[in-house]
């Protein structure tokens, strides 16, 4: 134990706190100028569906065809029962896959990083990304192998999101004066957003491997401070009636919070008709979600979307 009579243990333990205070402001309070640190949270929704149905069929098609996903999964050893939940369900829907490993695995295709920190991990994968489909893409979708996605509804809340602008959306989670986009829930960049963080990862100044001098920051929120300090801010995705899409826990876990604080209106209460993503599920849960968003169907029942999000061409997907 610490005694408490020790005069320099107290200066150690106070000298700390100090240096973790001094590192917490120095990583929080960036961006450019005043205007940075006056940025407002932004809700961005969904498009509704009569704006959908005024489209031309023409403008449809086209819109169909254009909107196109790269998904990054961050994997390690340790998840090769996710890993291969996610490989065998819902990427499949993605219009190219990669999963980016901490090591070479045998078992799976993957590309090495040779690093077991998320972070660098996560600063790897986004440059190796853009280096590589800067050209091909203008969406990225990054997610943990504990995460179940809907592309198809991602694709539907893109729909007149213009990538050329700078767009970090996800679920987003305030701490300090810092608004960032939980990994939990997915990250999603547009070709903008990537090319501006591609050049401040080069800036380890602004944008260092290492969170701190004490402590070490979580992955998400490094990805938010350095992306602050291009004029990336973080924008929470709701659908058009102001429902959050990217969800940090499962659907089981919110139909549970939804029955004691809304036991009248329990699924109006708990999640949104056009989610895009849930986390915090099981290799077997993941199949279970397939088969309840892509397989099960009332018969007889006909769906009216104005658009057709078709597979990756080849792809084997539901």
């Amino acid at each position: 134990m610490i005694s408490e009579g020790s005069s320099f243990v107290k200066g150690v333990v106070l000298g700390g706190a100090f240096c973790m205070l001094v590192t917490l402001l120095g990583h929080i309070k960036v961006g450019h100028g005043t205007k940075a640190h006056h940025h407002e949270h932004h809700h961005i929704q969904a498009p509704n569906k009569e704006d959908v149905l005024n489209l031309s069929e023409g403008e449809r098609a086209e819109l169909s065809k254009n909107i196109r996903i790269y998904c990054i999964i961050l994997v390690k050893p340790k998840d090769l029962g996710h890993w291969a939940a996610v490989r065998e369900t819902w990427t499949k829907h993605c219009d190219k896959v990669e999963f980016y490993s901490s090591e070479k695995i045998k078992v799976f295709d993957s590309v090495a990083l040779n690093t077991n920190d998320v972070w660098l991990m996560m600063r790897k994968a986004y440059k190796v990304t853009y280096e590589q489909y800067k050209d091909e893409f203008k969406w990225f979708f990054l997610a943990y192998p504990t995460t179940f996605a809907i592309i198809e509804n991602l694709k539907y809340f893109l729909l007149k999101k213009d990538p050329s602008q700078p767009f970090y959306i996800g679920h987003t989670v305030k701490s300090g004066d810092l608004e960032y986009v939980d990994g939990e829930g997915g990250i999603v960049l547009s070709i903008e957003s990537l090319r501006r963080l591609s050049y401040i990862l080069e800036d380890h100044a602004k944008c260092p491997e290492q969170g701190g001098m004490i402590w070490k920051l979580a992955e998400d929120k490094q990805l938010a401070i350095c992306l602050k300090y291009t004029g990336v801010f973080a924008e929470n995705a709701e659908d058009s009636e102001g429902k959050d899409v990217f969800n940090t826990k499962s659907v089981s876990a919110l139909i549970k919070e939804a029955m004691s604080t809304h036991p009248q209106q329990v699924v109006d209460g708990c999640c949104s008709d056009m989610a895009i993503t849930f986390s915090g599920l099981a290799p077997n849960h993941m199949h279970v979600m397939m088969y309840g968003v892509y397989r099960l169907r009332p018969y007889g029942h006909t769906y009216n979307d104005a658009l057709v999000f078709l597979p990756p061409e080849g792809s084997d997907n539901d």
